[in-house]
């Protein structure tokens, strides 16, 4: 584990030091992996689309 740490020590370093946070499109990607998961084997992917797209223009400016 300290091998690949050091391996990858300046992403390291920018992760713990630049002042950038990729919590927003985490959780834009937790509310459609939630999505999809609720319509599981329940619809095709038009609807699927169709709620990811409804819930974007929600969230939108």
């Amino acid at each position: 584990m300290a091998a690949g740490i050091d391996r990858d020590r300046d992403a390291v370093t920018a992760g713990l030091t630049l002042p950038w946070n990729p919590g927003v499109v985490e959780g834009h990607l937790n509310r459609i992996k939630m999505l999809k998961h609720q319509m599981f084997d329940r619809a095709v992917f038009d609807l699927l689309r169709k709620r990811v797209l409804l819930y974007s223009q929600d969230i939108a400016f």
